[in-house]
């Protein structure tokens, strides 16, 4: 099935390929374009390296999602998480309990099971068996009550905790299994303009090297911090033409250190673009549709089989 996703990324696509080029060397031979997943107000689909809609779930105002190693794809709405095969037909389904308000995030784990998030009166991380049951759970400390601005991407990380945003608790946490709050990687810091900046936490990734970035919405920026919470890398409007840095909401860390952003905010120009840790604008998506949330799948006709997640 994976085959027939890639077949559909490939059309279009640049020919100019060798066995010697990768992902990381096209962007030094030739104009980089990407194929990507896009979760968003008036798309959720697959948009190929033209521009085009390759797939359409025909349901949009999506949050999170991807497409699953076997093609198929995984969705999540405010109240229910849906996978799809390449039929459209509906192969998982989790809807959102009668005492949760929102859902924001789906996740398919290494061990099979899907990872949740709820939000409402008792906010909690949830993963769900192939057969939609409650396997494990954990509950949340947002620090607020308003469930819409409780948290949104969460993660599960190698280690078995779960990288948690908190938007009004200025904060990203990092929970164990158990519940315990291990650390606290703090959003409004004095260098970043305090809580006046506005800069809630939306998307979290842990990298291969221990650091996490994370985008920071309403603040225009994408930081990275060590393992102590510490800013080792920052990037916004102040350091770009344009102000691409539209609240920020989606993000990805790609194999070759460049950073995918999406500006959810953006009502024209730029929507999702491509940084590299020099600052500097490598790709970008200007087209209809607005993104909340994405995966980039490939680059210029060679699919990224590395995982969107460290």
């Amino acid at each position: 099935m994976k085959y027939f996703l890639y077949s559909l990324l490939l059309l279009g696509c640049s020919q100019q390929q060798t066995s010697q080029v990768t992902p990381d060397t096209l962007a030094e031979v030739e104009p980089i374009a990407h194929s990507f997943f896009i979760a968003g107000p008036t798309l959720t689909g697959i948009i190929n390296e033209l521009g085009q809609i390759l797939w359409d779930a025909g349901r949009p105002a999506a949050r999170d999602g991807y497409v699953l190693p076997n093609g198929n794809v995984l969705i999540c709405w405010m109240d229910e998480v849906v996978e799809y095969d390449q039929d459209k037909q509906v192969v998982f389904s989790y809807q959102k309990p009668i005492t949760t308000q929102e859902l924001g995030t789906a996740v398919r784990l290494d061990n099979g099971n899907t990872l949740i998030t709820e939000s409402g009166e008792h906010p909690r991380l949830v993963e769900v068996n192939s057969e939609g049951e409650i396997v494990a759970e954990v509950a949340l400390q947002p620090e607020t009550d308003n469930a819409h601005m409780q948290t949104r991407m969460a993660r599960k990380l190698h280690n078995g905790n779960y990288l948690v945003p908190h938007l009004f608790a200025f904060a990203v946490k990092e929970y164990t299994p158990s519940g315990e709050v291990l650390r606290i990687f703090k959003t409004d810091l004095e260098e970043l303009g305090g809580r006046e900046a506005e800069n809630w936490p939306f998307t979290a990734i842990r990298l291969a090297n221990g650091n996490t970035v994370i985008n920071l919405t309403h603040g225009n920026k994408i930081i990275e911090v060590n393992g102590d919470g510490e800013v080792v890398w920052k990037m916004g409007n102040q350091d770009v033409e344009g102000n691409p840095f539209q609240d920020p909401c989606g993000a990805q860390r790609l194999a070759n250190g460049n950073t995918v952003i999406a500006s959810y905010g953006a009502q024209d120009g730029i929507k999702l673009f491509e940084v590299t840790p020099e600052k500097n604008i490598v790709w970008s998506y200007s087209g209809e549709h607005r993104v909340h949330h994405f995966q980039i799948l490939s680059t210029n006709g060679i699919p990224l089989n590395d995982p969107p997640l460290k």
